[in-house]
């Protein structure tokens, strides 16, 4: 506008000069008489044909201009009586403060239309007299001298005092920037007396119907309402609104220009200044005008209650106009003009130059500049802040906003324009916390607008954040400098916990959501790694953004970087992985903080997961449906559980969950920076102690259900077994799959005594370790898990999983199961009895005695050292139990008694083949195949190895009734009839089997009876199988069978010779005992003979009186020797004698 001139009149002011040469002199004078100089020139010809007043006007208006120099307009009738009453007495000498006062009445003030004319006309005089300009040119002297472009136009034209409008902003001299503003603030009381406005807007201004081009009823001084009334087409036109009218090209540059040229004194935006007359009262009574500080002190108390709407809109229409060119605020454009220039913001040639103004470029611009670590002073990044608050207040000041995001704001937000509560609610619609999700355009408007405002760099930003955390930050995170970016950090590390209030919750994850897909956001993670991104992520700058990478991808090409070791290549610096870290555990909070997550599962988390709309439950449910997933969320998902594994702490819920456990027993791990895989590993291995909670229980129980989806979720074991899953279990993916095929093979190693295992030492060791955790829950084995589903909700219901409760309840329950759970039940059994540490019960309840007793015991032989001490003073009920149930399930099956099979492995197909043939691989014998044994044991044909398992089987099955399960099967009914008290106090004292002994008569069952016969067959064999008979004769056999050795019944039949003998007495109790037993024997005998000639020669061998039948027996066979021999020779004779007749 500095040539306007040049086409017309100067822009402004022509006449200005001639104001200023008064204002000069009453400047000078004492008396400060600016009103006693003539203050009205002769008026150019050409000014009433250009702007003529109305015809109707009053002869006052059109009074011929007076020349005496003492004219005054307190002189005049035509508004001596306005001025009486308006005006102070003191300005009456003044015509220039006359005029002030009368053109910034209030509204409802009247003034007379004669008055109206006439102030109209003087100023109309004082703008086009060229005669101004030499009083310019001695006021501003030194100015023009230094503004190149003033110094250099054209004398005598008006062009100079246009010139100075135009760089008021460059002024220094006093008295020039005092003359310059005076003469603006009566220019622009009327959008006609600015230079060249009204001829580039008037056809603008007659289609919108903002005003009357000539002076009418309307009153000339408000005549700032038509620039407001262009003002806001304009900014309807950028926001696209419906209806609206495309304005000329040159009139919104002379609208902007007013702007601009207003910027600095709200006075001068004539039409705002009368709106927040009142408010500037009421909010900025203090605060002085000039530099814009008026502006900014209404922009800040804009969304007060006290606030009148007709100042707030004109306020909002301002703050649009500055977010369209950022010049049009005064104070943003004077802080940061040389940064703007130092940071080269303004030389991009390729850019428009009404893109190039935009407050958003600006202040993109500059904050990369600040992210860089360049230099930009203090008060421009002061303004800076102030204005970035502003754009996150009022979502109406981004034109994109407003236009994309229109039919959102309908659906969902209306009724929240203040205080950033429609971005926020915008922002949660984004973030997909309503049922309908936001378009395209309005999502990528957002992003836009959060880049621009960059809340993550200072919280305050955010309103609406600030005011909903205030509470938070003060207790939370007390100990961070205020307005520190750390404060969202440490707003983060505290989500969900007890010092988190939901509004915050809310208003901190609908900004987090926009911070997650652009990682330059987080201001202290781009200072960290903004080398790193650029060197293998290939980034851009701060302020530019490749379209073709998706949100979120350069933070996923970190964190890829972030956990790779140095074998697997280029790796993030030490800095950066500390941020990276701390980002994933913040993000993990929430799966709408990982873009890339979300972009791929939305589908996935829409199908399985729209029920689990709790914290952390959609990555729970999307990892418990990882074989379900469409191929990319599913490698997403996996990627993720595999950080996981490497580093728990990415599950931030899970560690708080499980604080007190971790410091009470994992705290050495925790500490460490680098988590790999220890940390959990000592969760799992501290399960059940006292400091562990439900919570963090099932979390851990949680982590160990997901890695059995995949061995590469166990970071320790994917480490020390990768090479060996490549190279003996290829195409295997299940965890629980690769754990039987290396366990398979180790086994196979161990049992052929290979030089060489093919499992590293390495992996053998880890390998122990999963075993030994899959082995504390059934859910770890799906496929025993699956199996025995049915039977755990119809057995098992009211127990809980875990600890192996529910492996322990199927066990008991062992004869109601399925045949397909029994099947994978035995199998289990089978191969903890070979391998008791796998027994996680058995371990948990004996440790300590395990610690007492078997310290220097091989793992393997565990149970058989706990079986050899069970008896002890020292050993705990609880343990001893426990090696009860595991010798009675033993005795089922001699599979599940590695020790006996080993020692009986020629006898068992020698004797009970027939057993063997009928019996299947998955279901227990009942003991049948032990109980062939005893009787071959009892027949003393068995091998001296086995005979001594059989043996001491035997000694313990007498003490107990229920470790002999043919006993158990056939006797059941008949103990609860004839031995129910002695089966109660289960004192394991052999006390049941007595009672059967002793009331065989009364056995109806011949099957039980059986059974009793053959316990007493087994007592005979070996004094030992009958505990009571051992109790009652043991001083006897200390005294008289000492020197006998123990077996094949040579004990027995020292203590019945001694019976015999006379000689000899007896303990009146082991009499009595030995008496019994014979009755018992005899009887015995009666009711089971021999049911061959080898049970006759057992019973023979075994009977006490063996040496007289034997005697009897050879005397038998030689008598009939004899007999036979006799009788040869007399046949002999009587057939020689027949021959020779």
């Amino acid at each position: 506008m500095a040539a306007c001139g040049r086409a017309r009149l100067p822009l402004l002011l022509m006449s200005v000069s001639f104001c200023v040469f008064y204002t000069v002199r009453a400047l000078k004078a004492p008396n400060n008489g600016v009103g006693n100089l003539p203050a009205d020139p002769q008026n150019p010809p050409g000014v009433r044909a250009a702007e003529p007043p109305a015809k109707d006007a009053p002869a006052a208006a059109a009074a011929p201009p007076r020349r005496a120099l003492g004219w005054r307009l307190s002189e005049e009738e035509a508004c001596r009586e306005d001025l009486t009453r308006l005006c102070p007495k003191h300005t009456w000498s003044n015509n220039l403060a006359l005029l002030e006062c009368l053109q910034d009445r209030k509204e409802e003030m009247e003034i007379a239309a004669d008055c109206n004319h006439l102030l109209w006309n003087y100023k109309l005089n004082l703008t086009t007299d060229p005669k101004f300009e030499s009083v310019a040119m001695e006021v501003c002297k030194s100015t023009i001298t230094e503004i190149k472009e003033c110094n250099e136009v054209a004398r005598g034209r008006g062009y100079l005092v246009s010139c100075l409008v135009d760089h008021r902003g460059n002024i220094s001299e006093y008295q020039c920037h005092q003359y310059i503003t005076k003469m603006t603030t009566i220019i622009f009381s009327d959008y006609r007396l600015i230079c060249g406005f009204m001829d580039r807007c008037k056809d603008d201004i007659n289609t919108l119907h903002c005003g009357s081009i000539n002076v009418g009823h309307k009153d000339v001084h408000s005549q700032g309402e038509v620039i407001a009334c262009l003002e806001k087409a304009l900014v309807r036109e950028v926001e696209q609104q419906e209806h609206t009218h495309r304005i000329r090209e040159d009139c919104k540059k002379a609208i902007m220009r007013v702007a601009e040229l207003s910027s600095d004194d709200f006075h001068l935006d004539r039409y705002l200044y009368f709106s927040c007359r009142d408010d500037r009262e009421r909010f900025c009574e203090n605060t002085q005008a000039g530099e814009g500080k008026v502006y900014k002190c209404l922009f800040n108390h804009k969304f007060e209650e006290a606030m009148s709407e007709k100042c707030r809109d004109a306020l909002t229409t301002r703050q649009k106009l500055i977010a369209q060119d950022y010049k049009v605020s005064y104070s943003l454009a004077k802080a940061c003009k040389a940064d703007l220039r130092k940071q080269r913001c303004n030389l991009d040639t390729n850019m428009p130059r009404a893109r190039e103004a935009r407050l958003s470029y600006l202040l993109l611009c500059l904050e990369s500049a600040v992210h860089r670590g360049r230099q930009v002073s203090g008060e421009c990044q002061g303004e800076m802040l102030d204005y970035r608050r502003m754009l996150m207040e009022d979502f109406s000041l981004s034109p994109e906003i407003v236009l994309h995001c229109r039919g959102e704001i309908e659906a969902h937000c209306s009724g929240l324009h203040r205080k950033g509560r429609t971005l926020h609610c915008l922002m949660r619609v984004g973030r997909g916390d309503r049922s309908s999700t936001v378009d395209s355009l309005c999502q990528s408007a957002l992003q836009t607008l959060i880049q621009s405002a960059d809340p993550g760099a200072d919280y305050r930003i955010d309103r609406a954040l600030n005011e909903a955390c205030e509470s938070v930050i003060q207790t939370a995170c007390k100990h961070i400098r205020n307005g520190d970016p750390m404060i969202l950090s440490c707003l983060m590390e505290h989500l969900y916990t007890e010092k988190m209030v939901e509004d915050c919750e809310h208003r901190l994850l609908e900004l987090q959501y926009f911070i997650s897909r652009d990682w330059k956001l987080d201001p202290i993670l781009y200072k960290k790694c903004q080398g790193d991104a650029a060197r293998l992520c290939h980034t851009h700058s701060w302020n530019e953004t490749s379209e073709l990478m998706p949100p979120g991808a350069v933070f996923s090409c970190l964190y890829r970087h972030a956990y790779r070791t140095e074998e697997q290549g280029r790796r993030l610096s030490r800095d950066c992985k500390v941020e990276v870290q701390r980002i994933l555990h913040q993000r993990a909070l929430d799966v709408k903080l990982d873009p890339e997550l979300q972009r791929r599962c939305m589908t996935d988390l829409g199908k399985w997961c729209s029920e689990k709309t709790d914290t952390g439950q959609e990555l729970e449910c999307l990892q418990d449906h990882l074989e379900d997933l469409v191929s990319g969320c599913r490698d997403v998902v996996g990627n993720l559980t595999e950080l996981e594994s490497e580093d728990i702490q990415i599950e931030a819920l899970l560690i708080r969950a499980c604080e007190p456990v971790i410091q009470a027993h994992c705290h050495d791990v925790a500490d460490n920076q680098i988590d790999t895989g220890d940390l959990m590993e000592c969760l799992i291995q501290n399960k059940h102690q006292k400091e562990m909670n439900d919570k963090c229980s099932v979390g851990v129980t949680h982590f160990q259900l997901i890695q059995m989806k995949d061995f590469r979720f166990s970071y320790k074991f994917k480490m020390a077994c990768k090479e060996d899953v490549l190279k003996l279990c290829p195409n295997i993916k299940k965890k629980v799959d690769v754990v039987i095929c290396l366990s398979t093979t180790v086994r196979n190693d161990t049992l052929q005594d290979v030089r060489e295992q093919r499992v590293s030492l390495k992996c053998r060791k880890q390998l122990r370790v999963e075993e030994l955790e899959m082995s504390e829950d059934i859910r770890l084995e799906p496929e025993l898990y699956d199996s025995c589903k049915t039977d755990i909700n119809r057995l098992c219901s009211n127990v809980a999983f875990g600890n192996a409760q529910m492996i322990e309840c199927l066990k008991e329950n062992k004869k109601q199961l399925s045949q397909r759970c029994h099947q994978r039940i035995f199998k289990l059994q089978e191969v903890e009895m070979s391998d008791p540490e796998l027994d996680y019960q058995l371990m948990r309840v004996c440790k300590q005695m395990i610690k007492r007793f078997c310290t220097d015991a091989d793992a393997r032989n565990v149970l058989q050292c706990l079986k050899q001490n069970k008896n002890s003073e020292l050993m705990d009920p609880k343990c001893k139990q426990m090696i009860t149930k595991r010798q009675i399930t033993q005795n089922t099956d001699y599979r599940l008694n590695p020790v006996l099979r080993k020692a009986c492995r020629a006898d068992i197909p020698k004797f009970c083949q027939a057993i063997l043939n009928k019996a299947s691989d998955d279901s227990e014998l009942e003991g049948q195949v032990i109980a062939c044994l005893k009787l071959k044991y009892a027949d003393q044909r068995l091998s001296p190895d086995c005979e001594d398992q059989i043996r001491v089987i035997l000694q313990e099955s007498a003490l107990d009734y229920r470790l002999d399960p043919q006993l158990q099967i056939h006797c059941t009914e008949e103990i609860s009839r004839l031995c129910a008290e002695e089966a109660a106090a289960q004192e394991q004292t052999g006390q049941v089997e007595e009672c059967l002994k002793v009331n065989l008569l009364k056995i109806k069952q011949d099957a039980c009876k059986k059974e009793v016969l053959n316990m007493l067959k087994e007592s005979k064999a070996d004094i030992f199988v009958d505990p009571v008979l051992h109790t009652a004769c043991a001083l006897d056999l200390k005294h008289h069978c000492a020197a006998i050795t123990p077996g094949r019944g040579r004990q027995m039949s020292c203590l019945m010779e001694a019976l015999q003998d006379k000689r000899v007495r007896l303990q009146p109790e082991c009499k009595k005992r030995l008496q019994d037993r014979i009755d018992m024997w005899s009887y015995a005998a009666k009711v089971a003979p021999a049911e061959g000639f080898s049970d006759l020669a057992v019973q023979v061998m075994t009977s006490p009186s063996k040496n007289y039948i034997l005697f009897m027996i050879a005397l038998s066979v030689c008598v009939l020797f004899l007999i036979g021999l006799l009788c040869g020779r007399i046949t002999k004779r009587m057939t020689r004698e027949l021959k020779d007749r």
